[in-house]
């Protein structure tokens, strides 16, 4: 009986939780079809419901030009995460079965880097961009690719700590064999690594979608090239709210499917487990 009544309050605490946790996604996608327009309404519930908002998105383009935005910031996310997921899987193998002069305090060096924001070097990277002439037009692109995909080998901790729980025995059977360090890296390790491969992609592209503040300083005001979070940010400014809060609502739920869409893509291989066998 007190094994039941601890199970009950434990699933009803997660149930409150739950609900918490999705009353404010609950409520912007009920925000995207509310037909009153401004920020400021008595009710939770709409009075009415209406399409107009993610027409009105995806149609007008006399003050801020939603699809452009979504384009950039997909081509952006896209390349990014392809970059950085290379960089942090190529790193984490490099740290995890090599070893080499200077590995450990290479380590220790990036993460002490880690421990500081990203942002505190905005400044500095901008100029540098500016002086390489990335700053300007069609090359903002290039930029914020760079800026996104450039560090992300530091971040190799978790990706390497998965590594280091692949037998190393496997590498030893297959160097008998012949294999090579890239054999080991593609067709030992990262076949039996999907479940961190997915979650490196994933933060990967995330992180340039929802970034507001290297996007911001960069596209400074070159407003052909601005990302979703910059065109959020604009709609509620005070001259954009009343108008485009509900456009707004409509843009976050759009911009959350590619996300979703991504991880419901990727999930059946999240399975965490290592099938292989090592020769004897």
């Amino acid at each position: 009986m007190k094994r039941k009544v601890v199970n009950i309050l434990v699933h009803i605490l997660l149930a409150v939780l739950s609900a918490i946790w999705v009353l404010p996604i609950f409520w912007i996608v009920l925000t995207s079809f509310r037909a009153e327009k401004g920020s400021y309404v008595s009710t939770f519930f709409p009075k009415n419901y209406t399409f107009d908002n993610y027409i009105r998105l995806f149609t007008n383009r006399s003050i801020l030009n939603f699809p452009r935005m979504f384009m950039n910031t997909l081509i952006i996310a896209i390349f990014s995460c392809i970059i950085s997921a290379v960089f942090v899987l190529a790193v984490s193998f490099c740290l995890s079965r090599l070893r080499f002069r200077l590995r450990k305090p290479y380590m220790n060096m990036a993460m002490i880097l880690t421990l500081f924001p990203g942002f505190m070097s905005m400044v500095a990277v901008y100029y540098i961009l500016k002086v390489l002439g990335l700053s300007e037009g069609a090359m903002i692109r290039v930029a914020l690719v760079l800026v996104y995909s450039a560090t992300a080998g530091i971040g190799f901790t978790i990706c390497k700590g998965f590594f280091d729980t692949i037998p190393k025995s496997i590498d030893e059977a297959a160097v008998i064999d012949g294999a090579t360090k890239w054999t080991l890296f593609t067709r030992i390790t990262m076949p039996l690594s999907k479940p961190i491969i997915i979650y490196t992609v994933l933060t990967a592209f995330i992180g340039p979608w929802v970034d507001f503040i290297f996007a911001k300083v960069i596209c400074r005001a070159n407003a052909q090239y601005y990302t979703v979070a910059i065109g959020l940010w604009n709609m509620l400014q005070k001259e954009y709210i009343h108008e485009w809060y509900t456009c707004f609502a409509a843009g976050a739920v759009c911009v959350s499917i590619p996300i979703a869409a991504l991880f419901i893509f990727m999930q059946r291989f999240y399975v965490n487990g290592m099938a292989g066998a090592v020769k004897g």
